[in-house]
């Protein structure tokens, strides 16, 4: 017969394999928690690198862009690296706006005497009217939003934007650089006087953080091939002159006709 205290000695060995066979079964189910884990997220770094490289090169473009898009911001508020000059860059944003580039030429083409001015004017005024309509379409069917910016300017409570793809006054500085560079413009100087003002209105909405860099860029070469489009369109005065005759002398026509179908009572 056994003592009691080998009873004892074997209940405890007994007890013990059964808390070294527990803890070695949760040290092993750890250790596969800890595998799966890290197997999952293997597999998800293996999905992220097994996208296209149209997206992945498409994603980096992107966060570049947001990036020199936020340094180049430094006139954005008051508070900001250059926020002294900040007056000086939204008078030369206000250079680039649409409201006074249709005053100045309406007034001009109501105001020139020359048949040939009045038609560089005209032609002018179709051409914001065109780049307003593009620039407006463009920005409805992209719907990029614009960056954050001071919202407490005159100009950007009237006028704010909702969309910034592309830059109207990139497009539109781009346009009529052209324009002046074609029609008006044949000296030297003014020549880098035209170039120097589109550059400059085109930077202000980079330092003012209005838009990115790539809205400023792309409206810079939609206003390009704006003026291409321009001048394959071009209305002469002589044809504007036959158009409006022609619309008039449909009008009587049609008037004259209506004369004889009235049933006149005496």
């Amino acid at each position: 017969m056994s003592s009691p205290g080998s009873r004892r000695n074997s209940c405890r060995a007994v007890a013990c394999g059964g808390r070294a066979s527990s803890e070695g079964n949760t040290r092993r189910r750890g250790s596969s928690v800890s595998y799966l884990s890290s197997g999952a997220q293997a597999e998800d770094l293996s999905v992220s690198l097994s996208q296209p490289i149209i997206t992945i090169t498409f994603r980096f473009l992107l966060a570049v862009d947001l990036w020199l898009s936020k340094q180049l911001g430094v006139c954005a508020y008051e508070e900001s690296a250059w926020g002294s000059i900040r007056p000086l860059v939204r008078l030369v944003e206000f250079s680039g706006h649409v409201v006074p580039w249709l005053i100045g030429t309406v007034y001009t083409l109501l105001c020139r005497e020359s048949v040939v001015e009045q038609e560089i004017m005209l032609n002018l005024f179709l051409a914001l009217i065109l780049d307003l309509l593009l620039v407006r379409a463009v920005k409805t069917l992209v719907r990029r939003r614009t960056p954050a910016q001071n919202r407490s300017d005159i100009l950007s409570a009237f006028f704010v934007e909702r969309y910034s793809f592309p830059s109207g006054h990139a497009s539109r500085a781009a346009m009529c650089a052209r324009f002046f560079l074609a029609q008006l413009v044949d000296t030297a100087s003014m020549r880098v006087l035209v170039v120097s003002w589109a550059a400059l209105v085109s930077l202000s909405r980079l330092l003012l953080a209005r838009h990115y860099v790539t809205d400023v860029g792309f409206g810079l070469a939609m206003g390009y091939c704006q003026y291409s489009l321009v001048e394959r369109l071009w209305v002469t005065w002589d044809f504007l002159q036959e158009v409006l005759l022609m619309r008039l002398r449909e009008s009587f026509d049609r008037a004259y006709s209506g004369l004889w179908t009235v049933n006149w009572k005496l």
